[in-house]
């Protein structure tokens, strides 16, 4: 089957073109008019344009304006500041009361002691470390007030601040001698010494976490099961 082809090359090869007439008016070419385009004025080529000086006083104004705008925003309000340093004017107070406790523990004058745990238990509540206060008061209370209170308040404790070694071996100690339950003793204590291993040194929690005599001494009979 033939194919047709086209004869192509009157595209390939232009036709000669006729010499112009000189007395023919030459009329201007419409494609090769030249239409006049306004320059493009944007911002970059208006700051590239501006001397040196004026560019840079021009930026530090900007940046003065801005600064000033953040320094003149402030996102705390009077209100806020005033409660941010009421609630640290009492947290510096509680915190001075529980040292202030542990350091008469320290010195064996128990039942003083005990009056400033209390305060930081009746009147600092709202804080979460006032639990620590109430550590001492267990301790001190083995000592000087009511063992069935003590013990009490360091089973609580032992939930509220699970994982706080010391109240574990205090609890241990007071299952197993005032309790006489040894196996939860036991669970105490592991837990405990599994937290903090210095709870099975008798001195560490005579001379280190100056616990009261009668704790020491209940302490000594678990460890030897005596």
């Amino acid at each position: 089957m033939g194919a047709c082809r086209a004869s192509i090359s009157h595209l390939l090869l232009p036709s000669p073109s006729s010499p112009p007439n000189p007395n023919k008016p030459q009329s201007p070419n419409p494609s090769k008019t030249l239409i006049p385009i306004p320059p493009l004025v944007n911002r970059r080529y208006f700051l590239c344009s501006l001397p040196i000086p004026a560019l840079l006083l021009f930026t530090a104004n900007r940046t003065t304006s801005t600064c000033l705008a953040a320094e003149g925003f402030d996102p705390i309000s009077s209100a806020e500041r005033d409660a941010s340093a009421l609630v640290s004017r009492r947290v510096a107070q509680a915190v001075e009361l529980l040292d202030k406790g542990r350091e008469l523990q320290a010195q064996g004058d128990f039942d003083r002691a005990l009056l400033y745990f209390n305060q930081v238990i009746e009147n600092y509540k709202d804080f979460a470390f006032s639990e620590y206060a109430r550590v001492g008061r267990a301790l001190v209370l083995y000592e000087v007030g009511d063992r069935e209170e003590a013990i009490a308040e360091m089973e609580d404790v032992s939930i509220s601040l699970k994982g706080y070694p010391e109240v574990h071996a205090a609890l241990a100690a007071a299952l197993y001698v005032d309790k006489h339950a040894p196996l939860l003793a036991e669970n105490q204590f592991t837990i405990a010494t599994l937290l903090d291993p210095h709870y099975t040194d008798i001195s560490y929690v005579k001379y280190t976490k100056h616990w009261p005599p009668s704790l020491i001494s209940s302490l000594q009979q678990f460890i030897t099961l005596t």
